[in-house]
């Protein structure tokens, strides 16, 4: 059965586009130009998965998924511009699985799409006790990752991933001390068949980084080897 995505956007040309892009992966989309109308219909007839702009009239993005989440979990991808650092880390701290700067590729997209939607069917499967083996939790010296909960923790303190930072980190956490080049990293992040330039990787990384220093100011776990790549060190 095709999966149901709702895009709320402001931005008529967003919403036609996206919906296209989606609808040719065989999805079916249900389109709101504003976050008020969305949620009346998204508590009455939830989708499997959202994808809200963040700048809206009538209600934003933030305040439509601060009100989806007192009744769903629905995973959420936001779409926001450059300047909005805040208020993507608002919408992660509210429960958003992951966002999108604009201008954005719709492959990009798509592939953030399947990889939610894939973790969305595993978790339902965890819950109904349909899943088999969970992949197990990792522990890399001050490092714990729950791969089947999506829960990431340093010295004890959690922290609030994208899906996308989650598999970076996973992919340079899983083996300590082993260099992973940009190409690599890639294929982790997006498996899917999506070209994303090496600023990008570079850009998650920092950001990785910034959110780790945030509760620890002395973190130093993922080193760049300059010309080859980067690396996870648990000493």
């Amino acid at each position: 059965m095709s999966a149901n995505i709702a895009l709320v956007d402001d931005d008529r040309n967003i919403l036609t586009s996206v919906s296209i892009a989606m609808q040719a992966e065989g999805y079916v989309t249900r389109i709101y130009s504003d976050g008020e109308t969305a949620l009346k219909a998204l508590l009455e007839n939830p989708a499997d998965l959202g994808i809200f702009d963040i700048k809206m009239p009538r209600m934003d993005g933030l305040e439509l998924l601060r009100r989806l989440r007192e009744k769903s979990d629905m995973p959420v991808i936001f779409l926001t511009s450059k300047d909005e650092e805040l208020d993507e880390a608002l919408g992660l701290a509210m429960g958003a699985d992951d966002y999108i700067t604009k201008p954005f590729s719709q492959r990009l997209l798509i592939a953030r799409v399947k990889a939610i939607l894939r973790r969305a069917t595993y978790d339902k499967a965890i819950v109904n006790g349909e899943a088999g083996s969970e992949p197990e939790p990792m522990k890399r010296g001050n490092l714990e990752m729950d791969p089947a909960r999506h829960q990431v923790k340093w010295d004890g303190r959690s922290l609030m991933l994208t899906v996308t930072e989650f598999m970076i980190l996973e992919a340079l956490a899983i083996r300590p001390g082993v260099v992973r080049t940009r190409d690599q990293l890639m294929d982790a992040a997006y498996q899917d068949d999506v070209y994303v330039d090496d600023r990008t990787i570079d850009s998650h990384i920092k950001r990785l980084r910034r959110k780790f220093r945030e509760i620890d100011p002395e973190f130093t776990a993922i080193d760049t080897l300059y010309g080859a790549g980067y690396r996870f060190a648990d000493s």
